[in-house]
């Protein structure tokens, strides 16, 4: 296990809610007990943070593929994971993704709407049609938010959580993320691939409160030379 696995990044804890966030490599659950996940590592911070020698309750209420960065929401009591899934479910949270992909859009603000189908299989998602035994609504709306002669930076929201979406609607368009080469990218990244979860919304699960987050860029970024030169312009630096 590497030491981004090891450690935590925790943006905020309370009784309820554990909100980190997550490096590229990591799976958020669901893998064999002899792999490191988001979940067994939270549930090791927990128990050492709190001195619980016995089993840890965690529910994963959001996730984030393997490859992909930033904010994942975890629920510490099951009131809180039940509430906090409907709020996903209803579309009541407020997630922004920054993605760097290849090519520039033609508009600076537009909507993706696709028909997408899990392929088990190869462990992949398609394109298909609407009449596609199987198929599910995709859509999500991007803003251009700065970009070189090559290259753009997207703040990406999500109207459909599907499995892979932003990764498989912009391949679908020519416009793979950095570093994705399951879908298509031809351009390397340094970890993972160029998709952070950026900033989170939602309400509270037992306080009468709106609570809002944002996750800083990992390093990888500023490591790769077109990603740092972007993102810089985004944010109006020298």
């Amino acid at each position: 296990m590497s030491a981004d696995e090891k450690r935590l990044d925790v943006l905020y804890e309370d009784n309820h809610l554990l909100v980190v966030n997550k490096p590229a490599g990591l799976p958020t659950m669901g893998v064999a007990a002899d792999r490191p996940s988001l979940l067994s590592v939270a549930k090791a911070y927990i128990r050492q943070q709190y001195d619980k020698p016995g089993n840890v309750y965690l529910g994963i209420v959001s996730r984030l593929d393997a490859p992909v960065t930033g904010l994942v929401v975890i629920a510490r009591t099951s009131k809180a994971a039940s509430r906090l899934s409907a709020a996903f479910r209803d579309r009541r949270v407020k997630k922004l993704y920054w993605t760097l992909v290849s090519g520039i859009p033609d508009q600076t603000e537009s909507t993706l709407q696709h028909y997408l189908r899990r392929d088990q299989r190869h462990r992949r998602v398609h394109t298909t049609h609407a009449n596609c035994p199987d198929a599910q609504l995709a859509r999500l709306r991007y803003q251009l938010l700065s970009h070189d002669d090559r290259d753009a930076l997207l703040e990406v929201e999500l109207e459909t959580g599907r499995k892979h979406q932003i990764r498989v609607q912009f391949a679908k368009i020519g416009q793979p993320i950095f570093g994705d080469l399951k879908y298509g990218s031809a351009e390397k990244f340094p970890r993972g691939i160029a998709l952070h979860a950026s900033k989170l919304e939602l309400a509270h699960p037992v306080r009468d409160k709106l609570m809002r987050f944002t996750a800083p860029l990992p390093a990888s970024w500023s490591k790769h030379r077109a990603a740092r030169r972007i993102v810089a312009q985004a944010r109006n630096e020298p």
